[in-house]
């Protein structure tokens, strides 16, 4: 079972970070005075392989986070999208350690910041603190594994239309997403043309239109029904972990 989620209902004045929010009154309060507000564009490094990780950035409303990992080709392949659900940089380690991967911002917004000692200190306080970001690193490994399965087993198809959801379901419901072409090929991890190629078939379909920067959701339950059941299979293991901090449908910031 899950560990039980705050029971305060006067929340609404922190952070628009699920994962901020679901803390008891308590443990917010070991952490609450170290949270520093943040802007961010698309595109800022938080992480470079290797750096030292010393602050932990938690997307608040609909900023995204995202890990790239480099490769030999020059390449960078994009692994998995965090938003308000969850937390990048320094989760569940204890002293700082090296980055593995590239970390950067996805879609701009507002982040809090965390110096990492004071996060450990704060978990070395608090037992249930501690669990909630170890219950959090849990949800992340299965979001990896589940994308690795995804990238080798499905079709470009599919696994366009699921980061496309992916997407949306992070940026209050808007079916305007911020992605281009060039984005969505770095996720799926293919050239350019492939990525072209998939978004025109989805066009000539009415399933959605692409605009400068962007793209619009033009048929979400037929967008739906053409992706793989990966982000399913992520949501439901939030919902079992970490109940509620997933972004659920319709939710929005305050």
């Amino acid at each position: 079972m899950a560990a039980p989620a705050a029971k305060d209902s006067d929340n609404s004045d922190r952070p628009f970070n699920n994962l901020l929010r679901r803390l008891n009154p308590r443990d917010f309060g070991l952490i609450a005075a170290n949270l520093g507000p943040a802007e961010a564009v698309a595109g800022d490094l938080l992480y470079n392989p290797g750096d030292d990780v010393e602050i932990v950035h938690f997307p608040c409303g609909p900023s995204l986070a995202t890990y790239l990992v480099p490769n030999e080709d020059g390449r960078d392949v994009e692994t998995i999208l965090v938003g308000r659900e969850g937390a990048v940089g320094g989760i569940v380690s204890l002293g700082h350690l090296p980055a593995y991967t590239r970390i950067m911002v996805k879609f701009g917004g507002p982040f809090v910041r965390l110096h990492v000692g004071k996060l450990d200190a704060a978990k070395t306080a608090s037992p249930t603190l501690r669990n909630v970001f170890a219950r959090y690193a849990d949800c992340m490994l299965a979001q990896m594994f589940q994308s690795t399965a995804c990238n080798a087993i499905h079709s470009i198809e599919q696994r366009t239309a699921k980061w496309i959801i992916s997407a949306m379901e992070r940026t209050d419901g808007d079916n305007t997403v911020p992605l281009t072409h060039e984005q969505l090929s770095t996720l799926l991890g293919v050239g350019r043309s492939y990525t072209s190629r998939v978004i025109q078939t989805f066009k000539a379909e009415g399933v959605l239109e692409t605009r400068r920067g962007s793209i619009l959701v033009r048929n979400r339950e037929a967008l739906q029904k053409r992706a793989c059941l990966c982000n399913e299979s992520v949501k439901n293991h939030f919902e079992e972990v970490l109940r509620g901090v997933y972004p659920a449908e319709g939710e929005h910031s305050n």
